[in-house]
């Protein structure tokens, strides 16, 4: 059940992260980052166990690339500005320290 919760856990950080990154450019990337940090960093101290922390990072990755490929009808949800790959490149070294950092 715990790597259920901290599935959903990763994908909704990962969601959140998608939709607001871009919302009072710099200060909703930084937001969000240090929310992506602290969340999974969270799930590691409340529950224990670095797998729990692996699953809900790579949740997240799997929402917020998901995000950067086009839709249905062509449609970017992270968009190719530098905002956009700041998230994707600082949000993975995010995930990186938050699962080596100790719980």
């Amino acid at each position: 059940m715990r790597k259920i919760h901290a599935i959903v856990i990763g994908a909704g950080l990962g969601a959140g992260s998608v939709f607001l990154h871009a919302s009072l450019v710099p200060f909703g990337l930084i937001f969000v980052l240090l929310a992506t940090l602290v969340g999974i960093w969270s799930i590691g101290r409340m529950w224990g166990g670095r797998t729990l922390k692996v699953l809900a990072a790579a949740a997240w990755t799997f929402v917020v690339l998901r995000a950067g490929f086009p839709g249905i009808n062509q449609e970017y949800l992270i968009e190719g500005t530098s905002v956009g790959i700041s998230l994707i490149n600082i949000g993975f070294l995010a995930l990186v320290v938050a699962v080596l950092l100790p719980a």
